[in-house]
C-alpha cells in the first residue's frame, strides 16, 4: 500500500505512538495554627511570639493577641502538616522556656 492510499487517520506501520500519563499530583492537606487563651501569659510575650514564629508585624500581632484574649482561641496561620507540626513545637518549647503556660494546637482545615 503506498504511503498515499492510506486512509485519514491511518497510522503507518511503523509509527509508534507514545501517550504520556502525568500523574493527578493531590494538593497536601493544610492544617490551623492556633493559639489558646490563659490567665497567665502576658499579652506582649503573646506578641512576640506572633512576630516570631509567625512573622506577623506588630500592629497584626497585636490583633491576632487580643482575638485570642477575647475569643479564647486565634489562628496564627495555616501551613502543611510538617510546617505546622514545627511552629506549634517551636512556640510550645519557646513558651516552657519562659515558663508561659501558652497553648499551641494544630487542626486540619
Amino acid at each position: 500500500m503506498s504511503k498515499d492510499a492510506r486512509r485519514p487517520g491511518e497510522q503507518d506501520p511503523g509509527t509508534v505512538v507514545v501517550t504520556k500519563t502525568r500523574p493527578k499530583t493531590k494538593r497536601p492537606n493544610m492544617y490551623r495554627v492556633l493559639l489558646l487563651n490563659d490567665d497567665y501569659t502576658p499579652m506582649e510575650f503573646v506578641v512576640h511570639v506572633l512576630e516570631r514564629f509567625f512573622n506577623k508585624g506588630r500592629e497584626e500581632a497585636t490583633r491576632i493577641m487580643l482575638h485570642v484574649h477575647h475569643h479564647g482561641v486565634g489562628e496564627c496561620g495555616i501551613y502543611t502538616y510538617e510546617v505546622a507540626e514545627t511552629k506549634v513545637t517551636q512556640v510550645m518549647d519557646f513558651a516552657r522556656q519562659h515558663q508561659h503556660p501558652l497553648q499551641c494546637v494544630m487542626e486540619k482545615k
